[in-house]
């Protein structure tokens, strides 16, 4: 028996004694599961912003590891110029057994305490719903009291520390049970997911040998909102452009210039506006593809359950755009979205005419509706509007050559992932969810958000698919993120099922 084995199975005697007196109502991995949520509410408590500390980055990929370690298990930080990734694995299936790479991220959003309905977003704070508002209540009454419905507020509180620590929790519990995985087990925690993921193709490169596996599973993303187990097969990738039109040469008085000059925030505001119709479709030539989806994607889409109603009460809105026939099929396609506009200043009562306007958008891609495609025809329906593009800002030459002026700034991102249906990786998940629910294994082809998988797919060269552990409704990314407790426990539950159940021929 090796080293590690002796030391997993020791620990695991020592989580039993410490435990054996728990309630009859408790079983002892559920106990052990308790166990590290109370390290998860602790972990909840290191700031994680990437883009503002790469000493906190440093701080969580230490202690990760740190704990990662304290259960047995094999963990290790991997150089990435001052952001250390962190590696671990649980290789007990045996050498001929298949390798599965777990990958999540350790840094979160930036916040705005300002927005937040707690003291600090890095203390965790315990809310029950009590006559549809979220009360405050001491974390000290978890060590008594348990409902599943109970929510954890903080930072990180989902996307990505709960997934971490759940994957922790499973390895523990099968140590507990003195059972073997049937598979083997790596794990690699991005360090800047939040920042677009800059050096995770060098991280892997330069680690391929230890990071090499069978397929790649994303512990990333929310769950179908009935909080069914959900298997998502790939996702739309994203790419950022920003446009600004030019004008004067520099902001002039709109008095003595108005009907005279054009203004570039008009120019800019009718261009944008000729891109979709008021359905809210995209009107730019071949934009959806040059064939619909198929039929039987379609009816793939249209099985997922979706209460439309309930998800269009929760956003405030009255409808939708009929862009596809439901929500699944929408997100199925590529998007063209607006999400900034500027011109000289909404605050400032200033009466002039703005020397340029500038909107920031981002194109959501399809495996077949690519980048570059979409850039493409982005750039001739800009052009068949009489406009001249741009490298820079336009000289004095370029001014009195072209009427319609417009610089195009153009970050390709990511790309989109559509891993088939039918892969081993998937039929395993699926099976393995099958048996923690009485719930029906939700498959969702593609959602909407984008994940950094190409680097894990160009550089390893294996499926991936993401099998979101969250509740639906944890305000990913914005104000008083939270996670259902219950979802912490049957996370864990799940990825103990998965990693117990054998892997397809």
């Amino acid at each position: 028996m090796s080293p590690r084995l002796i030391l997993v199975y020791v620990l695991a005697l020592a989580s039993f004694s410490l435990y054996s007196k728990a309630n009859d109502y408790s079983s002892l991995t559920d106990r052990a599961t308790s166990q590290i949520f109370s390290d998860y509410l602790e972990y909840l408590t290191l700031p994680n912003v990437a883009t503002q500390s790469a000493t906190d980055i440093q701080k969580v990929a230490e202690w990760t590891t740190e704990k990662y370690s304290k259960y047995g298990i094999n963990a290790q930080l991997l150089k990435n110029e001052g952001m250390p990734m962190v590696y671990a694995d649980y290789m007990m299936a045996g050498e001929d057994a298949p390798t599965i790479l777990f990958y999540a991220h350790l840094d979160g959003q930036p916040v705005n305490a300002d927005l937040w309905e707690q003291e600090s977003p890095w203390q965790p704070v315990l809310k029950v719903s009590e006559g549809g508002k979220w009360i405050e209540k001491p974390l000290s009454i978890l060590k008594s009291e348990y409902n599943p419905d109970w929510r954890i507020f903080a930072r990180s509180a989902s996307d990505d520390k709960a997934p971490i620590m759940m994957l922790l929790a499973a390895l523990h519990k099968l140590a507990l049970n003195q059972t073997f995985p049937s598979v083997n087990v790596k794990v690699l925690l991005d360090s800047n997911e939040e920042g677009g993921s800059p050096l995770l193709v060098k991280v892997i490169e330069q680690n391929k040998s230890l990071l090499s596996s069978d397929a790649v599973v994303m512990l990333d993303g929310p769950m179908h909102p009935s909080n069914s187990p959900t298997v998502v097969f790939g996702h739309r990738g994203a790419t950022l452009v920003k446009l600004t039109v030019y004008g004067p040469v520099s902001d002039i008085h709109s008095g003595h210039f108005g009907n005279y000059i054009q203004n570039p925030a008009f120019m800019l505001s009718s261009l944008l506006a000729e891109m979709k119709n008021d359905q809210g479709v995209v009107t730019i030539p071949n934009y959806y593809g040059d064939s619909p989806l198929p039929e039987e994607t379609k009816k793939v889409l249209r099985d997922i359950p979706i209460d439309e109603k309930a998800l269009l009460a929760r956003l405030g809105l009255m409808k939708a755009e009929p862009v596809g026939d439901n929500y699944y099929e929408s997100i199925s396609l590529p998007s063209l979205n607006i999400n900034g506009l500027s011109a000289a200043s909404t605050t400032a009562v200033r009466t002039i005419i703005p020397s340029h306007a500038t909107a920031s958008i981002d194109i959501r891609t399809t495996k077949d509706a690519h980048s570059s495609r979409q850039i493409n025809l982005l750039k001739d329906f800009i052009q068949s509007k009489g406009y001249h593009i741009v490298d820079d800002v336009p000289s004095e030459k370029i001014r009195f050559e072209h009427e319609k002026l417009i610089l195009m700034e153009i970050n390709q991102g990511t790309a989109a992932l559509q891993t088939p249906l039918n892969e081993k990786v998937g039929i395993w998940a699926k099976t393995a969810l099958a048996s923690v629910s009485e719930k029906k294994v939700i498959a969702i082809p593609m959602m909407g958000g984008t994940v950094p998988t190409a680097p894990l797919v160009s550089s390893l060269n294996k499926p991936v698919i993401l099998i979101p552990l969250v509740n639906a409704d944890n305000n990913q990314h914005a104000p008083n993120e939270n996670l259902r407790i219950g979802n912490f426990y049957s996370g864990t539950n799940a990825l103990y099922q998965l990693l117990i159940t054998p892997y397809p021929q």
